[in-house]
């Protein structure tokens, strides 16, 4: 497991960026993981771009499946980063306002969790159409506007600029010549929601209440809460088309038209 003295020397810890092997960061690790492998099926022997990869955990996952997998980031760290510890993934630095591949190039562009860090939304997805084959696939995951800032339009997170409600997010991929295949929601599973109700009715609120206020990485945890978001797993969450509006993240198939 990453210890403090080696997590600067990882990456810079924001309290955007999730990293594995950080017991503080598991909880949110393990949200993305789950949606990772939930979409791994449509990467099969598959070219992906994955727009905006983040540690790189996600695309070295991608690659167990897929032909060739580049990852994309525009931070210059990120991309030395996941060059050396995930030499088995293509990697390249960019902006995703400009992917820096041909037209019809990839069978599947992966974007998790890196639409709503965008200004410009709808150029971002013709993009991702221009470098899809036809037929080819779009995988996107978001947080939900409705459940993750239920109150108001402007983002209370000072790293994104617009997220997006599950009507919202439909409405853009069939604008940029998308059909949507599947609009799906990420939810706590059984063994997440009994930490919901040991914690209050939420661990996430529970997490917060002792990371706010303070630096990434320095906040003074609980050992027992600490201990509970250590042992979460990806099959700790369940992604469903049920009760979309209730869902913490959004999970979209879509297919180039």
């Amino acid at each position: 497991m990453t210890t403090p003295a080696t997590r600067a020397e990882a990456l810079h810890l924001t309290g955007e960026r999730t990293v594995p092997g950080i017991a503080e960061e598991n909880y949110w690790f393990r949200r993305h993981e789950a949606a990772y492998l939930a979409l791994l099926p449509h990467c099969a022997d598959a070219t992906v771009l994955e727009a905006g990869c983040g540690e790189g955990y996600g695309a070295s996952l991608l690659a167990t499946t897929a032909r060739r997998v580049l990852a994309l980031d525009y931070d210059v760290p990120t991309t030395e980063h996941v060059a050396r510890r995930y030499p088995h993934v293509g990697v390249a630095r960019a902006n995703l306002a400009f992917l820096p591949i041909r037209d019809g190039a990839a069978d599947v562009v992966a974007n998790f969790q890196v639409i709503e860090h965008l200004w410009d939304q709808a150029g971002f997805l013709a993009e991702c159409r221009r470098v899809l084959s036809p037929g080819g696939k779009l995988l996107v995951t978001t947080p939900n506007r409705l459940t993750f800032t239920p109150d108001n339009d402007t983002p209370l997170n000072p790293y994104h600029t617009r997220e997006l409600a599950p009507a919202e997010l439909s409405g853009l991929l069939t604008d940029a010549g998308f059909d949507v295949e599947s609009l799906h929601g990420l939810h706590h599973g059984e063994a997440v929601r009994a930490l919901d109700k040991r914690y209050g009715g939420s661990i996430v609120d529970a997490q917060l209440d002792v990371v706010m206020g303070e630096l990434p990485g320095q906040a003074v945890w609980p050992a027992a809460l600490l201990a509970d978001v250590a042992a979460i797993e990806a099959t700790g969450f369940e992604i469903h088309g049920d009760d979309l509006d209730a869902s913490l993240d959004l999970v979209a198939v879509a297919v180039r038209r």
